[in-house]
């Protein structure tokens, strides 16, 4: 922790003395760095994991996104509703104004010109993504047979968490009001997620604890929340704005330390972390 603080405190004196010898290079109007809190971590935390929704079209600025992520610097990222093009930039802000360096992962499913931008005869790609520090490998994209009102799915990869290998998925379940797609969902993933002693999900569910829906994934893995199980309706922490506990991190062969969800202006969700067990 001493040494990335150290690392991360030249890196900006080095930034510093080039502008006063060179002058700026950037353009005007380009992003600055948003102080963080006192308490942020100094580094990446590397048995530290989070899952964010977006809220795509927030129209929220990437910077802004970029410096809630750093407050906190997770080894692993999932993010939903999320655009590739958003992706690139709040990765490039981690590095650029935090010094964090993230590999990625993206599973898109669906490509959409009103969330994503792009030409209209080729519309940006839209979905999860993954970030990790540590490189991640055997990446899966599988998008759901029935994805009800929107193309869903699900996308995995095996990297290291607290020094350990282990296998990582990341979704996002059809809209609310869609209970049955949802089941059938949640079964796909279930099945994926069986073949792993070792696993982490995380994702935008978009159902509560005691929903039909979530039945599959409750057998094989237990959230980080220790209040929120299936019978413990109204105990839960909400993550979503509209007062539901929508999102989750699910463990399966591995043991939880801390859980967190923070509250942020930049999205309808709120942001989950938790720091786990590497043993």
């Amino acid at each position: 922790m001493v040494l990335g603080r150290a690392t991360r405190l030249l890196s900006g004196a080095v930034v510093v003395a080039c502008v006063v010898l060179l002058g700026p290079s950037a353009p005007s109007g380009a992003p600055s760095a948003r102080p963080l809190p006192a308490d942020a971590a100094e580094d990446v935390v590397p048995n530290r994991v989070m899952t964010w929704n977006l809220c795509n079209p927030c129209e929220k600025d990437n910077v802004d996104r970029a410096a809630e992520i750093a407050t906190y610097a997770p080894q692993v990222i999932g993010l939903q509703e999320a655009c590739v093009s958003d992706v690139k930039r709040i990765r490039e802000y981690l590095e650029r104004l935090y010094g964090l360096v993230y590999h990625v992962e993206y599973g898109p499913v669906l490509r959409n010109w009103g969330r994503c931008g792009g030409a209209p005869w080729k519309p940006g790609a839209f979905g999860q993504a993954l970030l990790s520090a540590a490189p991640m490998t055997d990446p899966v994209v599988t998008e759901y047979p029935d994805g009800g009102s929107e193309d869903r799915g699900y996308m995995a990869v095996t990297t290291e968490v607290g020094g350990r290998p282990v296998r990582v998925f990341n979704t996002h379940l059809a809209e609310r009001r869609q209970e049955a797609v949802r089941a059938d969902q949640a079964g796909v993933l279930a099945t994926a997620v069986a073949r792993h002693d070792r696993a982490i999900v995380l994702g935008d569910f978009n159902a509560v604890p005691e929903a039909p829906e979530l039945a599959r994934m409750w057998a094989l893995a237990e959230d980080t929340d220790p209040r929120c199980r299936p019978s413990s309706a109204g105990t839960c922490g909400v993550t979503t704005d509209w007062h539901s506990k929508f999102d989750y991190v699910f463990l399966r062969g591995i043991a939880p330390l801390r859980h967190r969800v923070e509250t942020t202006p930049y999205s309808d969700h709120h942001l989950v972390h938790s720091d786990l067990d590497p043993a």
